[in-house]
């Protein structure tokens, strides 16, 4: 069935228009911190409990902040990518509830895009 306009704007469907189920809730970070190698990375986890990843070269930045990054609102997820001389760093954030799945399909793309020099 499709709704049409009874002026300027958009025909839809009602198919088009029907909910959808959205992936909520943090999730597990192991999807996360599995992508990592003991070879390639480093991690720390700190005394508030907090997980860093650092690259041997110490390029790329991952943190995790169950509980909140200090002195953020809600920041769970720390990307970072350092620059180099001829091209700018980049860094993302994720709140505490975006899931896992999410974060990790965003740490796989950051990883698979890395090349060793």
């Amino acid at each position: 069935m499709t709704a049409a306009p009874q002026g300027p704007g958009f025909s839809t469907t009602v198919e088009a228009l029907r909910l959808r189920e959205w992936l909520l809730g943090p999730g597990q970070a192991t999807l996360v911190m599995d992508q990592f190698s003991a070879d390639d990375f480093q991690l720390v986890v700190d005394d508030r409990a907090d997980v860093h990843v650092n690259s041997r070269d110490r390029r790329f930045y991952l943190g995790w902040f169950p509980l909140g990054r200090p002195g953020t609102d809600g920041e769970g997820w720390k990307i970072a990518v350092t620059g180099a001389a001829k091209a700018r760093g980049y860094q993302m954030s994720f709140d505490t509830e975006t899931p896992a799945d999410v974060v990790a399909a965003a740490v796989a793309r950051v990883l698979e895009t890395s090349q060793q020099v």
